[in-house]
Protein backbone atom coordinates (compact mmCIF):
# COMPACT_ATOMS: atom_id res chain seq x y z
CA UNK A 1 0.00 0.00 0.00
CA UNK A 2 1.35 3.41 -0.94
CA UNK A 3 1.38 6.16 1.69
CA UNK A 4 -1.22 8.91 1.27
CA UNK A 5 -0.12 12.36 0.21
CA UNK A 6 0.03 14.56 3.29
CA UNK A 7 -1.57 17.99 3.59
CA UNK A 8 1.78 19.52 4.59
CA UNK A 9 3.34 18.99 1.19
CA UNK A 10 3.30 21.81 -1.36
CA UNK A 11 0.32 20.37 -3.25
CA UNK A 12 -1.65 20.00 -0.02
CA UNK A 13 -0.91 23.61 0.89
CA UNK A 14 -1.91 24.72 -2.62
CA UNK A 15 -5.27 22.91 -2.47
CA UNK A 16 -5.89 24.28 1.04
CA UNK A 17 -5.13 27.85 -0.07
CA UNK A 18 -7.19 27.64 -3.27
CA UNK A 19 -10.15 26.06 -1.49
CA UNK A 20 -10.06 28.58 1.35
CA UNK A 21 -9.72 31.54 -1.03
CA UNK A 22 -12.52 30.31 -3.29
CA UNK A 23 -15.01 29.42 -0.59
CA UNK A 24 -14.36 32.45 1.63
CA UNK A 25 -13.73 35.19 -0.93
CA UNK A 26 -15.89 34.13 -3.87
CA UNK A 27 -18.71 32.24 -2.15
CA UNK A 28 -18.69 33.95 1.26
CA UNK A 29 -18.45 30.66 3.14
CA UNK A 30 -16.22 30.85 6.21
CA UNK A 31 -16.49 27.28 7.49
CA UNK A 32 -12.96 25.98 8.27
CA UNK A 33 -14.00 22.33 8.91
CA UNK A 34 -15.89 22.21 5.58
CA UNK A 35 -13.07 23.91 3.68
CA UNK A 36 -10.47 21.60 5.24
CA UNK A 37 -12.57 18.55 4.33
CA UNK A 38 -12.86 19.67 0.71
CA UNK A 39 -9.16 20.44 0.32
CA UNK A 40 -8.29 17.02 1.79
CA UNK A 41 -10.78 15.41 -0.62
CA UNK A 42 -8.96 17.01 -3.57
CA UNK A 43 -5.61 15.83 -2.24
CA UNK A 44 -6.88 12.31 -1.49
CA UNK A 45 -8.40 11.86 -4.94
CA UNK A 46 -5.13 12.59 -6.69
CA UNK A 47 -4.63 8.86 -6.35
CA UNK A 48 -6.92 6.62 -8.39
CA UNK A 49 -6.73 3.90 -5.75
CA UNK A 50 -8.37 6.37 -3.33
CA UNK A 51 -10.94 7.42 -5.92
CA UNK A 52 -11.94 3.79 -6.49
CA UNK A 53 -11.36 2.39 -3.00
CA UNK A 54 -14.75 0.75 -2.44
CA UNK A 55 -14.53 -2.95 -3.18
CA UNK A 56 -17.08 -5.73 -3.27
CA UNK A 57 -16.92 -8.81 -1.02
CA UNK A 58 -14.63 -10.53 -3.51
CA UNK A 59 -12.19 -7.60 -3.46
CA UNK A 60 -13.07 -6.24 -6.89
CA UNK A 61 -12.79 -2.49 -7.33
CA UNK A 62 -16.17 -0.83 -7.82
CA UNK A 63 -16.07 1.92 -10.44
CA UNK A 64 -19.74 2.86 -10.63
CA UNK A 65 -21.97 4.49 -8.06
CA UNK A 66 -24.65 1.83 -8.53
CA UNK A 67 -22.21 -0.87 -7.43
CA UNK A 68 -20.95 1.27 -4.56
CA UNK A 69 -24.53 1.82 -3.38
CA UNK A 70 -25.25 -1.92 -3.45
CA UNK A 71 -22.11 -2.58 -1.44
CA UNK A 72 -22.86 0.22 1.06
CA UNK A 73 -26.40 -1.09 1.66
CA UNK A 74 -25.01 -4.57 2.37
CA UNK A 75 -22.50 -3.36 4.98
CA UNK A 76 -22.95 -2.81 8.69
CA UNK A 77 -21.87 0.06 11.01
CA UNK A 78 -18.45 1.62 10.31
CA UNK A 79 -17.89 -0.02 6.90
CA UNK A 80 -21.35 1.20 5.84
CA UNK A 81 -20.60 4.73 7.01
CA UNK A 82 -17.28 4.75 5.17
CA UNK A 83 -18.89 3.47 1.97
CA UNK A 84 -21.61 6.13 2.04
CA UNK A 85 -19.07 8.86 2.86
CA UNK A 86 -17.00 7.70 -0.09
CA UNK A 87 -20.02 7.78 -2.42
CA UNK A 88 -20.66 11.37 -1.32
CA UNK A 89 -17.02 12.25 -1.96
CA UNK A 90 -16.96 10.43 -5.31
CA UNK A 91 -20.10 12.10 -6.63
CA UNK A 92 -19.06 15.53 -5.35
CA UNK A 93 -15.63 15.18 -6.95
CA UNK A 94 -16.99 14.28 -10.38
CA UNK A 95 -19.92 16.72 -10.39
CA UNK A 96 -17.83 19.58 -9.00
CA UNK A 97 -14.30 19.13 -10.31
CA UNK A 98 -14.80 17.24 -13.57
CA UNK A 99 -18.45 17.56 -14.64
CA UNK A 100 -17.45 17.01 -18.26
CA UNK A 101 -16.63 13.39 -17.35
CA UNK A 102 -20.22 12.64 -16.30
CA UNK A 103 -21.19 11.73 -19.87
CA UNK A 104 -18.64 8.92 -19.81
CA UNK A 105 -19.35 7.87 -16.23
CA UNK A 106 -23.10 7.77 -16.83
CA UNK A 107 -23.06 6.67 -20.46
CA UNK A 108 -25.54 4.30 -22.04
CA UNK A 109 -23.41 1.27 -21.17
CA UNK A 110 -23.06 2.30 -17.51
CA UNK A 111 -25.18 1.12 -14.62
CA UNK A 112 -25.11 4.75 -13.50
CA UNK A 113 -26.93 6.07 -16.57
CA UNK A 114 -30.17 6.69 -14.67
CA UNK A 115 -28.60 7.84 -11.40
CA UNK A 116 -28.59 11.47 -10.37
CA UNK A 117 -25.09 11.92 -8.90
CA UNK A 118 -26.15 15.06 -7.04
CA UNK A 119 -29.10 13.32 -5.39
CA UNK A 120 -27.02 10.22 -4.55
CA UNK A 121 -24.21 12.36 -3.14
CA UNK A 122 -26.58 14.31 -0.90
CA UNK A 123 -28.26 11.11 0.29
CA UNK A 124 -24.95 9.37 0.92
CA UNK A 125 -23.50 12.26 2.91
CA UNK A 126 -26.72 12.42 4.92
CA UNK A 127 -26.56 8.69 5.78
CA UNK A 128 -22.86 8.96 6.70
CA UNK A 129 -23.64 11.98 8.90
CA UNK A 130 -26.08 9.95 11.01
CA UNK A 131 -23.09 8.06 12.43
CA UNK A 132 -22.39 10.81 14.93
CA UNK A 133 -20.97 8.95 17.92
CA UNK A 134 -17.25 8.68 18.71
CA UNK A 135 -15.02 8.73 16.69
CA UNK A 136 -17.25 10.45 14.11
CA UNK A 137 -18.81 13.25 16.12
CA UNK A 138 -16.51 15.95 14.74
CA UNK A 139 -16.96 14.93 11.09
CA UNK A 140 -20.73 14.26 11.25
CA UNK A 141 -21.73 17.96 11.11
CA UNK A 142 -19.42 18.49 8.11
CA UNK A 143 -21.02 15.57 6.29
CA UNK A 144 -24.48 16.95 7.11
CA UNK A 145 -23.42 20.33 5.71
CA UNK A 146 -22.11 18.61 2.56
CA UNK A 147 -25.50 16.94 2.19
CA UNK A 148 -27.40 20.19 2.70
CA UNK A 149 -25.07 22.32 0.55
CA UNK A 150 -24.02 19.77 -2.08
CA UNK A 151 -24.73 22.05 -5.05
CA UNK A 152 -22.89 24.98 -3.49
CA UNK A 153 -19.88 22.76 -2.81
CA UNK A 154 -20.04 21.53 -6.42
CA UNK A 155 -19.87 25.13 -7.59
CA UNK A 156 -17.03 25.90 -5.21
CA UNK A 157 -14.96 22.91 -6.29
CA UNK A 158 -15.50 23.85 -9.90
CA UNK A 159 -14.16 27.33 -9.10
CA UNK A 160 -11.16 25.77 -7.31
CA UNK A 161 -10.41 23.89 -10.52
CA UNK A 162 -10.67 27.11 -12.55
CA UNK A 163 -8.20 28.72 -10.13
CA UNK A 164 -5.65 25.90 -10.27
CA UNK A 165 -5.88 25.75 -14.05
CA UNK A 166 -5.17 29.48 -14.23
CA UNK A 167 -1.93 29.14 -12.27
CA UNK A 168 1.22 29.55 -14.34
CA UNK A 169 2.76 26.26 -15.33
CA UNK A 170 6.15 25.56 -13.84
CA UNK A 171 8.95 25.10 -16.28
CA UNK A 172 12.66 24.53 -16.10
CA UNK A 173 13.26 27.74 -18.07
CA UNK A 174 14.29 29.65 -14.95
CA UNK A 175 16.89 27.05 -13.86
CA UNK A 176 20.58 27.72 -14.29
CA UNK A 177 22.09 25.90 -17.28
CA UNK A 178 23.93 23.38 -15.14
CA UNK A 179 20.87 22.54 -12.96
CA UNK A 180 19.25 20.43 -15.67
CA UNK A 181 22.27 18.09 -15.85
Amino acid sequence: MVAPISGGEPLGRLFAALTEQTFQSRLGIADPPLIDYLSRLLLRFLRTDALYRVRDVEGNCLRDVAGMLEEAEARQAKPQREAFRHIGDFTLFWTGVYPEALGRLQGSQSRDQLLDYCQQGKRSYYIASTFDEEPYQEEAPVLRRLSDEFELCMTGLNQVRVEWESLPAESGDDLPDDAAD
